[in-house]
């Protein structure tokens, strides 16, 4: 593995991923494949671009776009596809989820079409904890049968059942992660964290669903980067791999240390309509993963207080981004009268 293509890597995760990896491999090779949506920026890579120029490529494109996808293997001799590409918010899967069987099920199909007709080395599927659906007690592990309860989950369900089905079926050489609720730099201020602590910035109100007990796993990204890579490197080929701290926060705990690492009042909480089909606990069994030697640098609690520390210092990245036309009607349309008295 010296030519990667890292699919969706103008996004949170994968822009950090790709940063890793250059960082860390002075001989690989990385191109991005972006379709550059409205969570894929180009800013997240504004620095890679710079710093490493010889070894880095975008190429703009769409992985349901089978001849494009082909074209970008062939001309950057790509032979390991890791797979960051999908519509990711659940609240917009709600809203509209026909991009997300597009993107993420029929995408993912389009990319193992073209790593198995090519004859790559590799292809990794990065998926998330959500698969597994609402757990009432104990922790998932990576064995257990798939229940997804929204349409991303469902989305992303059926990417991994494709990725096994051609690992099966057809031999080829593949790997799946699936992570915890990943936080950091980079992150589209859409989701809760990145959403909370610009809003607290700005003494705006924090949207807070239903009675804040809902129990998540808030990973650092660059953890994540760093499992994922094990996971390329020492992973068995077929295995699926469950990434995160294996710790648990609820929310409310979440938003009163965001406040509380602001120095902002605990009045800006205002409480919203619950999510449809809010799935209640999320929780990983991640013994596997550590089974490979790797251990989280961060809890949840620190990867709050990085996540915090990293908005208050880049402005420049995530005001142009909230100010925009497209990110108002977003959250006017999501949030706007769904105030809890």
């Amino acid at each position: 593995m010296h030519n990667l293509m890292i699919t969706g890597g103008a996004g949170f995760i994968g822009s950090n991923f790709v940063r890793y990896m250059l960082e860390k491999y002075p001989d690989y090779h990385v191109v991005v494949y972006d379709k550059l949506t409205y969570a894929g920026n180009l800013d997240n890579l504004k620095d890679v671009a710079e710093r490493f120029a010889d070894r880095y490529a975008f190429a703009r494109g769409d992985i349901c776009d089978a001849s494009t996808v082909r074209e970008t293997i062939r001309e950057r001799n790509v032979d390991t596809i890791i797979n960051f590409a999908a519509e990711t918010h659940v609240d917009r899967s709600i809203m509209s989820p026909d991009a997300f069987i597009q993107t993420d099920v029929y995408g993912t199909y389009v990319l193992l079409e073209a790593a198995r007709e090519l004859g790559l080395e590799r292809y990794h599927q990065v998926s998330t904890d959500e698969v597994y659906g609402h757990v009432p007690e104990g922790a998932s592990q990576e064995a257990d049968p798939v229940a997804p309860r929204s349409p991303y989950a469902a989305s992303k369900a059926s990417g991994d059942l494709m990725v096994n089905a051609y690992h099966v079926t057809y031999g080829l050489q593949v790997t799946i992660s699936r992570g915890a609720n990943n936080i950091g730099p980079y992150q589209y201020p859409e989701k809760v964290v990145p959403l909370f602590v610009t809003n607290a910035i700005d003494d705006l109100p924090l949207p807070l669903y239903g009675d804040g007990l809902q129990v998540r796993d808030y990973h650092y990204v660059l953890d994540h980067c760093e499992a994922i890579d094990l996971v390329l490197h020492e992973g068995k080929l077929g295995d699926i791999y469950n990434i995160g701290t294996g710790s648990e926060m609820r929310n409310v705990d979440m938003t009163h240390l965001i406040l509380e690492l602001l120095g902002k009042p605990e009045t800006l909480i205002q409480p919203v309509r619950d999510r449809p089909g809010h799935d209640r606990r999320y929780a990983l069994d991640v013994t596997k993963i550590r089974g490979l030697g790797w251990e989280p640098a961060h809890s949840c609690e620190d990867a709050i207080r990085e996540a915090v520390r990293w908005y208050v210092e880049n402005e420049w990245w995530w005001r142009p981004i909230k100010s925009g036309e497209r990110y108002q009607e977003y959250y006017k349309r999501q949030y706007e009268g769904r105030e809890v008295e």
